[in-house]
């Protein structure tokens, strides 16, 4: 365990990265470029935008994935300001901030000096020297709250309130939902999804299969098809941004790339995406993303099928805009794979924590299914859908006759050990997972929308 003081410096370990700060606090991170300033108001990443290239976050943790920043990115600022508005840092318990890599290893803390009056701390820097990433610690408080923060690196607030202004481009994680005694009213909802139809064609100019091919063949990754579908999606995402002059996952009328991929018609199993600005062929664009182990890995991934490519340049800038789609089409076999991960994951945890396992329930696995499918179906992300049902609902309009139920539900995460872990990083998701009552589990799964992915733990008791 490394523990900073203010100012103090060190480097991180490669690859994925996890900054966490627990307590009554809300976190946030801005990203900039060289002169500390954002590109756009989608490089601050708080509660109500928890999600940018690279960066999600998730209650007190945000996952942070250099190597895939917008281009241009080379600093991360990690803030936090109090959950309760306008409470001086001071009145709070002091914060600790823990950052730790995919692969374990030294934990790296820093506490900075007590606060007194502000109502935000810059909490540390993360930056990029050469190749590598380092970490600055900081400690610096502003009294101005949290839109005087976004002000200063550059974020448009059009309001003097201190919730910042950007468009959230789905809701924040939603906590746990505690069980509770099952209640009458059903629930209607849609059967599975059926698996998607063959690739489809699609041309290919500028040689990018060929290239992708070659890269998979020296891996030893089975070879994939350029699927039209994907490509008119891809397509239509980058010319999105070129005629926006910024990068981003969604364009600002609440498109989001997951979005036009079911639009053409493309159903998921497992979705990657690169979203590139400034390489100006398919060759200069695939080297870029080699440049990087961890935004490489979509060209080494064994389970991809089809891959997507659009291209378009900006009217006015002339920079380039590429989007690539690399997808695994949806099989029930494939769902039924992914679910079960999920299930050995959380059992594995149960067991660690010296509990049995849950056991598969199929009723909870259809309600659990049919609430992320509605989740993706209807543009939302909450324990509560639209017209007010609860998960207990969903649990009996299913069949369940279980006493107690709890529901877990995640966006955004592409693995399943992805969302365990990120669900085991929450307090109030792992009570649940390792809540001793719970006998039974249901996992539900579903890509699309503006998050790209939806996931549902629905739980039971005897």
């Amino acid at each position: 365990m490394g523990e900073l003081v203010p100012g103090g410096n060190t480097l991180l370990p490669d690859g994925m990265l996890f900054i966490r700060v627990q307590g009554p606090f809300d976190l946030s991170v801005l990203i900039t470029g060289e002169d500390g300033k954002v590109a756009w108001d989608g490089d601050f990443v708080f509660f109500n935008q928890p999600t940018a290239p690279g960066v999600l976050l998730q209650g007190d943790t945000v996952t942070l994935r250099p190597g895939q920043l917008r281009r241009g990115a080379s600093r991360v600022t990690v803030v936090i300001s109090p959950a309760d508005p306008g409470t001086p840092l001071g009145r709070l318990p002091a914060p600790t901030m823990r950052v730790r890599g995919a692969g374990g290893g030294q934990e790296i803390l820093f506490t900075p000096p007590r606060p007194t009056e502000e109502t935000v701390l810059l909490l540390a820097e993360i930056y990029r020297r050469g190749v590598r990433w380092k970490i600055r610690a900081l400690g610096q408080g502003y009294a101005e709250g949290l839109a005087g923060v976004a002000r200063d690196f550059g974020v448009d607030v059009t309001d003097d309130g201190e919730q910042p202004p950007p468009a959230p481009p789905f809701p924040p994680p939603a906590p746990p939902y505690p069980p509770s005694a099952p209640s009458a009213p059903s629930f209607p909802a849609s059967a599975p999804s059926s698996a998607t139809s063959p690739a489809g064609a699609a041309h290919d100019p500028d040689g990018f299969l060929g290239l992708v091919n070659g890269v998979r063949s020296r891996t030893g990754a089975p070879a994939v098809a350029l699927d039209a579908r994907l490509s008119t999606a891809a397509r239509a995402h980058a010319e999105a941004m070129a005629a926006q002059g910024s990068l981003g996952l969604e364009s600002p009328d609440g498109t989001s790339v997951f979005h036009r991929i079911a639009t053409a018609g493309y159903s998921c199993l497992t979705i990657a995406e690169h979203i590139v600005s400034g390489p100006r062929t398919a060759a200069e664009f695939v080297d870029y993303c080699l440049g990087d182990g961890e935004r490489g890995a979509p060209f080494r991934d064994a389970s991809v099928a089809h891959v997507g490519l659009g291209r378009a340049v900006g009217g006015r800038s002339g920079e380039v805009y590429w989007t690539a789609l690399w997808a695994q089409p949806f099989t029930a076999a494939g769902l039924a794979r992914t679910a079960e991960a999920v299930r050995a994951l959380t059992n594995a945890e149960r067991a660690a924590a010296g509990l049995p396992p849950l056991a598969p329930d199929p009723n909870l696995t259809v309600a659990a299914q049919r609430h992320s499918e509605d989740m993706v179906a209807r543009d939302f992300y909450s324990h509560t859908a639209p017209e007010g049902s609860q998960p207990w609902d969903r649990a009996a309009a299913a069949g369940c006759r279980h006493r107690g139920i709890g529901e877990n539900i995640a966006c955004g995460q592409r693995t399943p050990s992805e969302v365990v872990r990120g669900w085991m990083d929450s307090p109030g998701h792992r009570a649940n997972i390792l809540k001793p009552e719970f006998s039974h589990i249901g996992i539900g799964y579903a890509t699309g929308s503006r998050a790209g992915t939806y996931w549902t733990q629905l739980f039971g008791s005897v």
